[in-house]
């Protein structure tokens, strides 16, 4: 049974195509976990084991390995690389003490590892960058780690060399003097030892003294570097010629941080309205806190859940409280992940990685503990992208609905950034996500392995609608039909709130005009109005709902009443209230090549897109960034496939509502009163 300073957990990360699954599949083979290296084109690798992944020769989730090596259990995530499936690197950073991110020698740095490097130091996680298929592009290893320097910073130094025209490596941490293929040893020792004891006062007063550091002392300043991202090691590798695999292998057994070195991940606690932020304590004797990192469906075992253990154990056949509300469940199937393989374990200590399964409470981000008062605690994470790219969707087959929303839940729960949303007014099932790409990989999951055919229509625009002026105004609602009747007065006021402020409700009754618990009632038919909208069946947002007075009768005030006259006031203040349509604005970030770069800014221009930067990357292709309605983008994959002839990728993400083109209200105002009349 391996300890709490035994452990590794590694997220491999970087663009895709950068050879995170090959790397991984080297280190397994170098540990003696696999009798033979697996290939992504052959479909054997550990960690591609979904068929699609394998179909599409890229990784699409989250999946995890363990290898072990000189007496460390190094647990192994795979993460995709396409921006599209962002949601899944920044989940599996939760579970990460390491992150390296790998950049491919022949393109250099491209666009997810530039956003990876900056989620790792927003969560202030020790970085590696590994430079892999050093074999393919030898002679430009040098400008790549100048590059590296350029863009991540001067922290980032090598802790190896490539040799031999790439066939090998040289690690200089160790090392002290030696060949390599450009640089020296010596200078790249040096230069790695001054800027480690920067960070350690004890080191840097041994090291100005003696010319020397303790090994011991020299290795805590190592971690303490890493932890405060003063060093950022570069490594060099190829995963299909082997060179600097060993050497990456042992790196990692012997400098990147355990749990108990790492940076400690923050929790926060709910003590009623107010929020305290904490940390677990890696210690395996404390109460359990572990954290579901990600979730999955096996077509064998159910619902399958990894988790992190954060503090305490996790062990085979206790009982433990699932999330806020602190459900007693059992965990009667506990996993160590090989890939696909589950291999059953007794427990995970603090600071493991381990999976269970055939529990339907668990959801993703849920905390599995053992006592009452921390059911209010939960994890502190980065904000995941907002899914904007959208299919209406409908099965192909009668009698598939409900099969279909279960499929829907399923695929939602496995990836924290597709999101389902129900359109009433549109009659429509709505799946949002971060792409084009994103979405057809659902469609081909609900196909290939639910066995559900759907057709797929781009859904309605989430335009809002709101006000821009206060207005008051007044509703009587009276209904007398010979048995008990109703009444209900409401007097209430609008106001326009800053955007993105949302929605206020605010009872301003005094004296009893209208009974306390009646008000609620009030809010209810507000609500039902906002949720519908006014002039174009749009929700309203960023107003303020004021219920300044009413009237009461002591018989037929019931609440149905006030309901009645809440949504009628609320209906009248706002038609008075100069209404206006907002349309979402999304953050666009196009890459193409160099080549394509007048047709493309082209058509953004005439999509109403606001360019407002334009740089090239390593690789010599063009980043486009720039603000557009998300209404513009309806076609854009199929634009943008035709232009670049395949070669452009894109991604959005939510930026802010603004008032739409008075040509688009009008004839979003004129299909609502069409289809009402």
């Amino acid at each position: 049974m391996h300890t709490i300073q035994d452990i590794r957990n590694i997220v491999f990360t970087g663009h895709t195509g950068a050879g995170k699954t090959s790397l991984i599949e080297a280190l397994l083979f170098q540990a003696g976990e696999t009798t033979q290296q697996g290939v992504i084109e052959k479909g054997n690798t550990v960690t591609d084991c979904d068929p699609l992944e394998q179909q599409h020769q890229h990784s699409l989730y989250i999946s995890v390995a363990t290898a072990h090596h000189a007496g460390c259990h190094i647990n192994l995530i795979d993460t995709p690389g396409y921006p599209d499936f962002q949601g899944q690197v920044l989940t599996a950073l939760s579970a990460a003490d390491t992150v390296v991110v790998v950049i491919n020698a022949v393109a250099g740095i491209e666009p997810m590892s530039r956003k990876i490097m900056e989620w790792a130091s927003q969560q202030h996680l020790p970085c590696m960058v590994v430079v892999n298929r050093i074999d393919a592009a030898p002679d430009k290893l040098e400008k790549c780690l100048q590059e590296i320097t350029e863009v991540f910073g001067r922290e980032c130094l090598p802790l190896e060399l490539p040799v031999n025209h790439a066939a090998q490596v040289v690690e200089v941490y160790d090392h002290e003097s030696g060949a390599a293929d450009f640089s020296s040893v010596a200078a790249a020792h040096t230069a790695l030892i001054e800027q480690v004891v920067e960070a350690n006062e004890s080191a840097m007063e041994h090291y100005l003294e003696e010319g020397t550091v303790p090994a011991a002392e020299l290795h805590e300043a190592f971690e303490q570097a890493l932890r405060e991202n003063h060093l950022v090691p570069v490594c060099f590798t190829s995963a299909r010629t082997g060179a600097g695999i060993p050497e990456l292998l042992d790196i990692i057994a012997k400098l990147a941080p355990n749990p108990l070195e790492a940076t400690p991940h923050p929790f926060i606690r709910h003590q009623g309205e107010k929020t305290v932020e904490t940390w677990a304590v890696p210690d395996a004797d404390k109460p359990l806190l572990a954290h579901v990192f990600h979730v999955e469906f096996d077509p064998f075992v159910g619902k399958l859940a990894l988790l992190r253990v954060h503090q305490g154990s996790l062990k085979l056949g206790s009982q433990v409280l699932v999330g806020a509300e602190g459900k007693p469940v059992k965990i009667a199937h506990l996993y160590r992940l090989q890939g696909k393989e589950r291999i059953p374990v007794q427990q995970a200590v603090a600071g493991d990685i381990c999976a269970v399964a055939k529990i339907s409470e668990i959801e993703p981000d849920t905390i599995l503990h053992e006592r009452h008062e921390d059911d209010g605690i939960e994890i502190s994470g980065m904000t995941l992208p907002t899914p904007l790219v959208g299919f209406a969707l409908r099965a192909k087959k009668r009698g598939d609905e409900q099969k279909l929303s279960d499929v829907l839940h399923k695929l939602v729960a496995e990836d924290p950034c597709l999101r389902i949303e129900y359109d009433t007014a549109a009659n429509e099932t709505v799946l949002r996500g971060l792409g084009d790409l994103h979405l057809r990989i659902a469609l081909e999951r609900m196909d290939k392995q639910y066995h559900v055919e759907v057709d797929a229509a781009p859904p309605r625009i989430p335009y809002r609608e709101t006000i821009t002026k206060s207005v008051q105004a007044q509703y009587r609602h009276k209904k007398q039909s010979g048995g008990a009747g109703q009444f209900g007065e409401v007097q209430l006021e609008v106001e326009p709130l800053e955007r993105g402020a949302g929605f206020e409700f605010v009872n301003r009754i005094v004296g009893g005009a209208i009974s306390g618990s009646l008000i609620p009632a009030v809010e209810k038919g507000v609500r039902q109005l906002l949720a519908s909208g006014v002039i174009s069946g749009h929700p309203l947002m960023d107003l303020r709902v004021t219920l300044l007075d009413g009237k009461m009768h002591s018989v037929d005030s019931k609440e149905i009443a006030f309901v009645v006259a809440g949504r009628k006031a609320f209906m009248q203040a706002v038609a008075d209230a100069s209404p206006i349509i907002l349309e979402p604005l999304v953050d666009l970030e196009v890459t193409v090549p160099a080549t394509a770069m007048g047709d493309i800014s082209g058509d953004l221009a005439t999509r109403r897109a606001q360019i407002h930067d334009a740089q090239a990357d390593a690789a010599g292709n063009m980043v486009i960034q720039a603000k557009i309605p998300l209404a513009e983008l309806d076609d854009y994959a199929s634009r943008l496939n035709s232009l670049t002839g395949g070669e452009g990728s894109w991604v959005i993400q939510f930026s802010h509502y603004e008032p739409t083109t008075e040509k688009t209200q009008q004839a979003l105002m004129a299909q609502y009163k069409a289809a009402e009349d």
